[in-house]
């Protein structure tokens, strides 16, 4: 008997796969409106980031949600990211 499927997600930034638990997922929902998904669950696109200083520093510097999402990301999700990821607040 094998055991339970564990979800596989790759962080934007290292590009490395981690267990999707592992991960922060930022999404944006259908209204346009970003959130950081805490459950994992919420409707939307996603994007996942692993909790890595290095990575979170990527992130911010060469603005990957932007990328990702292909659109402007407010800067309230960035300071609350880096509040999150990094402990640190502006």
């Amino acid at each position: 008997m094998t055991g339970k499927h564990i979800p596989i997600r790759t962080c934007i930034a290292c590009r490395n796969e981690f267990d999707k638990k592992e991960l922060h997922r930022i999404v944006k929902a259908k209204d346009g409106t970003f959130l950081i998904d805490e459950t994992g669950k919420s409707d939307g696109r996603g994007a996942y980031i692993c909790s890595s200083p290095e990575c979170a520093k990527k992130l911010f510097k060469a603005k990957l949600l932007d990328r990702v999402f292909k659109t402007s990301v407010p800067a309230e999700i960035y300071e609350k990211l880096e509040e999150e990821l990094l402990g640190q607040t502006k």
